[in-house]
């Protein structure tokens, strides 16, 4: 298959960061438009549960979003809670998403990845990948597993190429 280029949300989750200061989204939107996607639309919230849902609820219900990715809320303070936020919201979890983050992070940063609580799954037909709040935690989930999953043209198999069957019955 030829690239297919693909509508993305992106969220970024923090109590403090700002459109000014917020790293790990700007790097997301950079890599997804010189992949040669469509930033559909970026929104910063805060460590809420239910405004973190309310946004992704949102962006789920809208048929022009293919994919969103949110930064932030992965780890294992009181305040991240993007994993529990984004898993009630799922029809189906990726495993091997978290399970290849945290190999591609091992490879980096050893022990220190079991801290993260990446995660992955569909909903109604959207993809939605939870990374950690770090640049460097974003560069590798994009880099590494993201930008060949949303490229039609990866093989031997892509989630661009069975998006179409998501919402099979």
């Amino acid at each position: 298959m030829d690239f297919k280029p693909l509508n993305i949300a992106i969220m970024t989750v923090s109590d403090s960061r700002t459109e000014a200061d917020d790293k790990s989204g700007e790097l997301l939107v950079d890599r997804l438009t010189k992949a040669g996607h469509t930033l559909f639309e970026k929104k910063i919230v805060i460590d809420d549960i239910y405004q973190m849902r309310a946004v992704v609820s949102t962006w789920i219900a809208d048929p022009e979003i293919q994919a969103i990715i949110t930064t932030g809320g992965t780890g294992l303070t009181g305040r991240d809670v993007t994993p529990e936020a984004m898993k009630p919201l799922y029809d189906k979890e990726i495993e091997g998403f978290g399970e290849v983050f945290r190999q591609i992070s091992y490879d980096l940063i050893k022990t220190s990845t079991i801290q993260s609580r990446a995660v992955a799954g569909l909903a109604n037909g959207t993809v939605i990948f939870t990374l950690p709040g770090s640049p460097g935690a974003c560069k590798d989930g994009w880099d590494g597993i993201i930008s060949h999953q949303l490229n039609a043209s990866t093989q031997p198999c892509n989630l661009v190429e069975i998006m179409p069957r998501f919402l099979e019955k």
